[in-house]
């Protein structure tokens, strides 16, 4: 046996110290989890999100809890194309960039015109805005990065979900407010696939795989609740937190000759 195969220890793999990691929707409340985490093991936060007020509160918790800086930026990723714009500052404040992490996203209950109703009255427009947020700006950024991430070994992580994979089970919306929009599906679908396409393309020195979460408890209506939980093997939804092992092991060493891989974290939901 090599006496080299154990050269690097696991602390040694896990340690994001002197690395630069950006996320998406870094504002909100799994963006924020994920940049503890990652700040956590070392990793200076770039946060990206459209809610300023937010930017900032979730900056100064960090700054306070790990005494390291973070860089914010306001951007929309709905309504603005110079995605260059983040990669340049990037540069110019850090020079580097290990991780990113396509978090942001329209969700299944985002207060959209023509979102979350019934099939025939959801709308193109809102088709269109999840399509841009959802899939375009993970596309866009990730090529606008491609500089900064190739002169590493580095890690793009795409937040997808479930329902990315599985069909909807609308017999859990029964009377609710909420609802499971065509756009929502399709464009976490279309994020696993461009996971995929991007692997092969950019490998060797960039590797891209995906997380799928399950439900994440939101105080939806407690007949929602009981539904999801009695179809999930676990008997709960999930919490934020849950994401945080499979965020540490794709953004770390620890994941080095992994590319490509959909990482399901649903407490068993999608395997029925």
């Amino acid at each position: 046996m090599s006496s080299d195969l154990f050269s690097r220890s696991v602390s040694d793999l896990i340690s994001l110290e002197g690395r630069v990691a950006l996320v998406t929707g870094g504002a909100g409340k799994i963006g924020s989890v994920i940049s503890s985490a990652l700040s956590e093991l070392g990793a200076r936060i770039v946060l990206v999100d459209i809610n300023a007020d937010n930017l900032l509160s979730v900056k100064k918790s960090l700054e306070e809890k790990f005494n390291r800086p973070v860089l914010t930026v306001d951007f929309d990723l709905e309504k603005r194309d110079d995605f260059k714009y983040i990669s340049n500052l990037i540069e110019e404040e850090t020079g580097r960039l290990d991780v990113l992490v396509n978090n942001a996203a329209f969700v299944g209950t985002s207060n959209l015109s023509g979102w979350s109703v019934p099939f025939p009255q959801q709308t193109l427009n809102a088709w269109q805005r999840a399509m841009d947020v959802n899939l375009r700006a993970p596309f866009a950024l990730t090529q606008a990065c491609l500089k900064l991430l190739h002169s590493n070994n580095s890690s793009v992580i795409n937040i997808s979900s479930i329902y990315g994979i599985c069909g909807p089970d609308l017999s859990l919306y029964e009377d609710t407010s909420m609802n499971n929009p065509a756009a929502y599906a399709a464009s976490k679908g279309g994020l696993l696939q461009l996971t995929r396409w991007m692997s092969t393309t950019l490998a060797p020195t960039i590797r891209v795989n995906a997380i799928s979460p399950g439900g994440i408890y939101r105080n939806q209506p407690s007949s929602f609740v009981n539904r999801y939980i009695e179809k999930t093997p676990m008997k709960r939804m999930g919490k934020e937190e849950d994401l945080i092992g499979a965020i540490v092991y794709l953004a770390t060493d620890m994941s080095g000759w992994v590319t490509g891989q959909n990482i399901i974290v649903d407490g068993g939901w999608s395997t029925w």
